[in-house]
């Protein structure tokens, strides 16, 4: 645990669900209606510092978030991610997953999702190569 870190210190009122490795709350500021967040309770960085017994902790509960929100909010899709480590724009220094649903007209052209993270390289698709 790490008192300087907001997942660690988080109010347990924000808590959705949990289980014995992880929890899983709402984005505190959500780029969609529903965007979650699934965050081991060890305070561990990176995603490939996790044990075994947390990875399905984690994906559990993100199987769990996805029915929810797809009942609750009716969003057909959803962009799962980890932002690992300070280049890949990493800001809270304790691992989370989001899942984000996604809706018609977010967006005008959602092709590509996550690939747009560079967005020089994301439009593989029109290059004409």
């Amino acid at each position: 645990m790490n008192k300087e870190c907001p997942f660690c210190s988080l109010r347990t009122d924000r808590i959705i669900q949990e289980n014995g490795t992880a929890f899983w709350i709402l984005d505190g500021f959500p780029v969609s209606q529903g965007h979650s967040l699934i965050i081991p309770k060890r305070h561990v960085g990176s995603f490939f510092e996790v044990n075994a017994e947390e990875r399905v902790g984690m994906l559990a509960l993100l199987d769990e978030a996805q029915k929810w929100l797809s009942s609750k909010y009716q969003s057909e899709a959803f962009n799962i991610g980890i932002n690992d480590g300070l280049l890949a724009g990493q800001t809270v220094p304790h691992l989370h997953m989001h899942l984000i649903p996604r809706y018609a007209g977010d967006v005008s052209d959602p092709k590509g999702g996550v690939r747009w993270v560079i967005p020089d390289k994301a439009d593989y698709w029109s290059r004409g190569e």
